[in-house]
């Protein structure tokens, strides 16, 4: 059961002992019940509800509904909308939005992935633009072409020069935020620009692996390891295996973990350039 209005709820026959002991204001009038943990898309859903079905989901939400993985449910939702009526937890913008800058989905209007593209893009520093981006490209068939028009109609707007260098930068291949990051910081680096989900085959035409981010051109790759590349053993044997197979097809492999990532990004930058550098790449 997903969010509701209580007092359609009311309406329809619920009690108001039932509304109060088994479900929780998500927003004024909104309803979810107890315990759940709502996802970025119940948060959207829910603060449309409250603006009484009239504003139009956008950012994030919008991002959400659209299918992009990874938006953090702790984040606001955002709505826009005329009425600046606010409440706690919800994000909300006036922007005028003409008729081909909205969509429906699930019978709610959203911005299309072009609008939300352009709204994402330009908010919220580079890297989290294009990891945003990243993810709203590889849930739908959006291209960064598709957003020249708005920033041609839009050239005032603020951050257009941050959301053209995020649409450069973006890649429908990423996987995760952190595989995002890790490959924003080898371009940003002045290291050749990398493939995403590279795919390599042994000898005999038989699927070995799929790369995070890498230059096969040099069989160079790096890749990101979550927690479960480490915790779990069965992953970990895999891995193992894996890394094997790779070396003997002649690839060189930089491995990344979460800490070094954000506390020792230079040992990514410095393990990267040798191996590129070791395979005949002139950086």
């Amino acid at each position: 059961m997903g969010p509701f209005v209580g007092t359609e709820a009311l309406t329809a026959g619920m009690t108001r002992y039932a509304l109060r002991t088994r479900f929780d204001r998500v927003f004024r009038g909104v309803y979810a019940p107890r315990g759940t943990s709502l996802t970025a898309a119940d948060k959207a859903v829910a603060a449309w509800l409250w603006s009484g079905r009239r504003a139009t989901v956008a950012g994030v939400s919008a991002a959400a509904l659209h299918g992009s993985l990874w938006v953090d449910a702790h984040l606001p939702a955002e709505l826009n909308q005329t009425s600046q009526h606010r409440s706690a937890g919800i994000v909300l913008h006036a922007d005028a939005l003409a008729s081909e800058e909205v969509t429906t989905v699930r019978g709610i209007p959203v911005t299309t992935p072009a609008r939300t593209a352009f709204d994402l893009g330009r908010r919220g520093g580079l890297v989290t633009a294009v990891a945003r981006l990243d993810a709203l490209m590889r849930a739908t068939d959006l291209k960064s072409s598709d957003v020249d028009g708005l920033v041609e109609r839009h050239r005032g707007a603020r951050g257009v020069v941050q959301l053209r260098r995020a649409l450069e930068l973006a890649d429908a291949g990423a996987e995760s935020p952190q595989e995002s990051r890790v490959r924003l910081l080898l371009v940003g680096a002045g290291l050749p620009t990398p493939q995403t989900q590279v795919e390599v085959y042994d000898r005999q035409g038989c699927f070995v692996a799929r790369l995070d981010i890498a230059w096969p051109q040099w069989k160079v790759a790096v890749e990101y390891d979550g927690v479960q590349h480490w915790t779990d053993g069965r992953q970990r044997t895999r891995d193992i295996d894996r890394h094997a197979e790779l070396e003997a097809l002649g690839w060189r492999i930089v491995r990344v973990g979460a800490d070094m990532l954000h506390n020792r990004p230079r040992v990514i930058l410095e393990r990267t350039r040798r191996a590129l550098t070791a395979a005949g790449c002139r950086i």
